[in-house]
């Protein structure tokens, strides 16, 4: 008998990490969902899930730009279970207020490249720390991050973006550092980038004029991809970047 998994599912609020939720929850192999949110303002559907499915879903508010945050939301996880089979940090920013992504060098100022990397950047890392003990059993895990082709150094070729791209660069190389170490210590846990492609979410909404229909990807579509990815990984997956529909990116 397949043992039933349990699963964290950060920045569940809104986006692909709320249709992960709204996906998995159903999955009669799931034990327990764990999910993070920051303001309840904006976590209404999560909420919601929360009052239907009170006994496998357990939401967390958290700051993950805090690593206080992280170490209690890791605390709350260790008091339910003893051991994750798939994490998948969702979090990220483009643009809010006073934050757009840089066409040209005097676009850049110190703040927003500081916001980029404390969002898209730092809480993969600090994740990886904190939770390392529950992925230390012998089950097939997965420690999976949203990142971005843009991310790709090789694959850029039109520039721009500074922070955006610099920020998933950046948390490329950790989840390539991250997959060395846990293949030392928590050697049943691939630890993979995935590129969900452009998904009808708020993070995308200002930029989709260009993309044409058939790129631009509702959030059911994307989550249908992407567990399609998941579902298919092995420990022989550790250390890569996935688009996805499946293919390997550059780093």
């Amino acid at each position: 008998m397949a043992t039933k998994k349990n699963i964290l599912i950060i920045g569940a609020s809104q986006g692909i990490g709320n249709g992960f939720v709204k996906e998995l929850i159903n999955d009669n192999n799931i034990e327990h969902i764990f999910a993070t949110y920051r303001t309840g303002k904006n976590a209404q559907n999560l909420l919601s899930l929360k009052v239907l499915n009170p006994e496998k879903l357990t939401i967390i508010q958290a700051d993950v730009t805090l690593e206080n945050d992280i170490q209690e939301v890791t605390n709350i996880i260790k008091s339910q279970i003893d051991k994750l089979h798939l994490v998948i940090n969702c979090v990220g920013v483009l643009h809010e207020e006073n934050l757009q992504p840089e066409k040209s060098l005097k676009h850049l100022n110190a703040d927003n490249l500081l916001r980029y990397f404390q969002v898209n950047t730092i809480p993969t890392a600090l994740f990886a720390k904190h939770l390392q003990p529950l992925f230390k059993h012998p089950e097939l895990s997965i420690f999976a991050t949203i990142s971005a082709k843009v991310g790709s150094i090789e694959d850029n070729k039109i520039g721009g973006w500074y922070g955006y791209r610099a920020s998933k660069a950046a948390l490329n190389m950790l989840i390539k550092n991250i997959a060395i170490e846990y293949s030392r210590v928590s050697k049943n846990t691939a630890v993979i980038a995935l590129h969900p492609g452009t998904t009808n979410t708020q993070l995308s909404a200002p930029f989709q004029k260009n993309v044409p229909p058939e790129k631009l990807f509702s959030v059911n579509l994307c989550i249908q991809q992407l567990l399609s990815v998941i579902n298919n990984i092995t420990i022989q997956d550790n250390g890569k970047f996935f688009s996805w529909d499946g293919s390997d990116l550059p780093w």
